[in-house]
């Protein structure tokens, strides 16, 4: 049998006066499968009038279901940072593919690029694939706690949906008495929650980067207190690898942690994550049940390949940090000439955001910044791309200028 794999063929078919929107909402119970791209996370309203969905992405650039071109600052939540469809990410996947992603065997694939990943991460003696972040740093969770035989965990930040690190509804109170959130940076909560541990205590999970870096100092005593009391110092680098630098926060900062979680742009926005760390810690997955059918899947190893060897052979943090940088200053300057109030740029380069004075100016800000033709992401981040050039970064600026001056004469321009 023959297949015409034309973009005519693979495009969806639209329905006559239903939305993209309405249509999500009817069969799926969010309206989508990711949490942040629902409308109310977008836009922060459910019924904001800005684009829901899109058709293709290229280099920065979408084509939503209405045709309208959009330069994207999100990258697709931090997961793409050389750019969409990156022909060097495409062709490896599209050979991985021809050959078979899956088999009853593990693919050779698996063992070079855990081979290119370890060389890469400062804590990587060994590396375990899985799908997801969320998976990943639960993955650490659990060798923590089989390696230690304790139960509490100490944690700063955003780990992703699953039980262990959740307070939502249908989580057991149970598994939430195990887990002890703390304030980023805050060198007192964080002795304070590993005293109430005590000898309980399996591990303290941070994510290194929240809104800004820490202090030196408070990453130090995560690092002296895990030591000092047996526990496993686990970084969650999904956001931070690949992106601030190629072994994630802990190359910058030169403290080591056991184990660590990647993901996102590790594979340029395949669905690929890793668990990695101290051989003997790794190895404890011989001892509990850590497994996905789907880990050793050839497409996503082969779009990690890519990246990996990309970033053995350019400075691609380097360049995200520069280009980052520049729109951080573009959108600054726009903001800053329009003499709109009540909007600030904050973050680091390759990892920035707008804080707002309140909700409405929030979403009055990003769907209007839409309508001119830039895509901002609600909250942190807005991520820099390789695929952002000067040329489109002035775009940048241009559309964020108009839609503050719209903004400001009251949607008249």
């Amino acid at each position: 049998m023959d297949f015409d794999d034309t973009e005519a063929d693979n495009a969806p078919e639209a329905l006559p006066d239903v939305s993209w929107a309405e249509r999500a909402r009817a069969v799926l119970p969010m309206g989508t499968s990711t949490g942040s791209k629902r409308p109310e996370s977008l836009w922060g309203s459910a019924d904001a009038g800005a684009p829901t969905h899109y058709l293709s992405a290229e280099g920065c650039v979408l084509i939503t279901t209405d045709d309208v071109e959009l330069i994207d600052c999100t990258m697709a939540l931090g997961a793409v940072a050389l750019g969409y469809a990156d022909e060097r990410v495409t062709r490896s996947v599209v050979a991985a593919a021809a050959h078979g992603n899956l088999a009853g065997l593990p693919h050779a694939l698996e063992v070079e690029v855990a081979e290119l990943f370890c060389e890469a991460v400062p804590c990587a003696e060994k590396v375990q694939f899985l799908k997801s972040g969320a998976e990943a740093v639960a993955a650490a969770v659990r060798l923590a706690r089989a390696a230690t035989g304790r139960s509490k965990v100490i944690g700063c930040g955003y780990f992703g949906w699953l039980d262990w690190c959740s307070s939502e509804a249908g989580v057991p109170a149970s598994l939430q008495r195990d887990y002890t959130k703390i304030l980023f940076d805050d060198i007192a909560a964080l002795e304070a929650a590993v005293a109430t541990a005590g000898s309980s205590l399996a591990a303290i999970v941070l994510e290194p980067i929240v809104e800004r870096l820490p202090s030196t100092e408070w990453i130090a005593r995560a690092r002296a207190l895990a030591t000092q009391h047996g526990a496993v110092l686990i970084f969650d680098e999904v956001k931070t690898g690949f992106r601030v630098a190629t072994g994630g926060y802990q190359e910058l900062s030169g403290v080591t942690p056991d184990l660590a979680a990647f993901g996102k742009a590790l594979s340029n926005g395949y669905a690929l994550s890793a668990v990695c760390g101290n051989a003997a810690l790794m190895d404890t997955a011989r001892s509990t049940w850590i497994s996905s059918t789907l880990a050793c899947d050839t497409t996503a190893l082969a779009a990690a390949r890519a990246v990996l060897h990309v970033h053995a052979e350019e400075k691609v943090c380097d360049e995200l940090a520069r280009i980052g940088g520049e729109m951080r200053t573009a959108v600054s300057n726009a903001v800053r000439a329009s003499r709109v109030g009540g909007i600030a740029v904050a973050g680091i380069d390759p990892m920035w955001f707008f804080k707002f004075a309140s909700p409405a100016l929030e979403t009055q800000f990003l769907t209007t910044a839409a309508a001119h033709g830039v895509l901002f992401k609600r909250g942190p981040y807005n991520f820099a791309a390789l695929a952002h050039d000067g040329a489109l970064i002035n775009e940048i600026e241009s559309c964020t200028s108009n839609a503050l001056v719209s903004m400001r004469n009251g949607g008249v321009e």
